[in-house]
């Protein structure tokens, strides 16, 4: 997605480095991360985890409100975000051995509140489009689910995974003969 919050985030590091004269070498000393990840990052082929992020961050020596002041997503509606399971990005921690991460979705919410649950979909189950106040991930753990929102319908199987504005009119439908499960979580941003 262009100009997405990543790609603004990865843009800002490199233009506030660069105003401030440090080379890619010494802002990865000061945030005690390797060149080769902060030039990834930079370059948007990388997302850092959120405690890298902070180092980066505070490596640049700006405050966290004045870095993240006016990123934000860009479009005029709220993106449904579609990632199949072929597509997840496989990375490797340091220290580990057996280890395999997948990363699916990254998506940051201040002052949120976070729901976890399991929901299961008999075949027959149906509800009418519904609006939550919460961002919504969900990933397929068994069965074919359809996805239907106001304009368009996803099908998703086992091992894929959407990431969506709930405020956006929704609602699943299991299209098999056994039951469908998925895991869910929302992510409730707090009112100020």
């Amino acid at each position: 997605m262009e100009e997405d919050i990543l790609i603004q985030i990865s843009n800002r590091i490199k233009e506030r480095r660069r105003e401030k004269n440090i080379t890619v070498q010494e802002l990865a000393t000061r945030a005690d991360v390797s060149k080769g990840l902060i030039s990834q990052i930079e370059n948007s082929r990388t997302i850092p985890s959120l405690l890298v992020l902070i180092e980066i961050i505070k490596a640049l020596e700006i405050d966290l409100n004045e870095f993240f002041k006016d990123i934000r997503h860009k479009a005029n509606d709220y993106p449904v975000l579609v990632k199949r399971k072929s597509e997840y990005e496989y990375f490797e921690k340091e220290h580990t051995i057996g280890f395999h991460y997948q990363r699916i979705f990254t998506q940051s919410i201040n002052h949120s509140t976070v729901d976890i649950v399991i929901l299961e979909l008999e075949p027959n189950a149906s509800r009418p489009l519904v609006e939550t106040e919460a961002f919504e991930y969900k990933y397929v753990l068994s069965g074919e689910v359809e996805y239907q929102f106001s304009k368009e319908k996803i099908i998703l199987n086992q091992g894929d995974s959407v990431l969506f504005d709930g405020r956006l009119p929704h609602t699943p439908r299991n299209l098999g003969t056994t039951i469908a499960s998925m895991l869910v979580i929302y992510f409730f941003e707090e009112k100020k």
